[in-house]
């Protein structure tokens, strides 16, 4: 099967976007205390996780060979020196929530204006990329009881 730019584009961006997910988490992960939020936060992981799994799932289908999207090195420093700066002070599960709540936000934003903008993408993808943005709405409300 053939795929063509546009739904690549999408597809990365979703695979893009899971890649970060995980990377924050294992980040923040690292600063908890409290178990029960470290349980919440490896829960959420494997939710990013299996989304970046059904993507490759779907770059490995298409007869267009590519290697999945993911967050680079530079992209990976910025969110753990982010991440660090933030938390410097403040390891508390208020502000270790927020942290990954702004970024949540701004993946369903980012998501939310690829549905709309590309309605006509292979279905696979689309599938996949609702199923990314209500995952992270999901993820927002657990989130929010941390804060």
């Amino acid at each position: 099967m053939n795929i063509d730019q546009n739904d690549l584009n999408v597809l990365d961006e979703v695979n893009k976007g899971a890649t970060m997910g995980m990377d924050a988490i294992e980040f923040v992960e690292k600063k908890v205390g409290d178990e029960k939020f470290r349980n919440v936060l490896n829960e959420e992981y494997s939710k990013y996780e299996e989304i970046s799994k059904r993507a490759n799932d779907i770059y490995a289908s298409y007869t267009y060979k590519k290697d999945p999207h993911e967050t680079g090195g530079m992209n990976k420093i910025m969110t753990w020196w982010g991440i660090q700066m933030k938390a410097m002070n403040d390891k508390s599960n208020s502000n270790l929530s927020e942290l990954l709540l702004n970024g949540t936000n701004m993946g369903i934003i980012e998501g939310r204006r690829l549905l709309n903008q590309n309605p006509n993408i292979n279905e696979d993808i689309h599938t996949l990329l609702g199923d990314f943005v209500k995952m992270q709405e999901d993820s927002v409300e657990k989130l929010k009881c941390y804060l």
